[in-house]
């Protein structure tokens, strides 16, 4: 079993960016460095994590990423800050 993770990250150009994935180290080094990155991000280099969070399987991450998709930019950030080490 997988464990599922939900992140968001903070584009060069001060956007956040939401996704899912497996493995958040890896996946930040696609949208930094390669062509694996979403076109979002591509534009928006450099990326810094800003949050994660678990999920217990993909569709709980996936439910997740769209409730968080329908936050403000202001509420997304108060998120971040008010998880303990996401102070970035």
């Amino acid at each position: 079993m997988r464990n599922w993770f939900i992140y968001i990250l903070r584009c060069g150009d001060g956007t956040l960016y939401t996704g899912v994935t497996t493995d958040v180290e890896r996946r930040l080094h696609e949208h930094n460095h390669g062509p694996r990155g979403a076109k979002y991000t591509r534009a928006r280099r450099p990326l810094v994590l800003a949050y994660q969070e678990a999920a217990e399987s993909r569709s709980a991450a996936c439910r997740r990423e769209w409730e968080i998709r329908q936050l403000s930019a202001a509420e997304k950030r108060r998120l971040i800050s008010a998880r303990p080490g996401n102070s970035r």
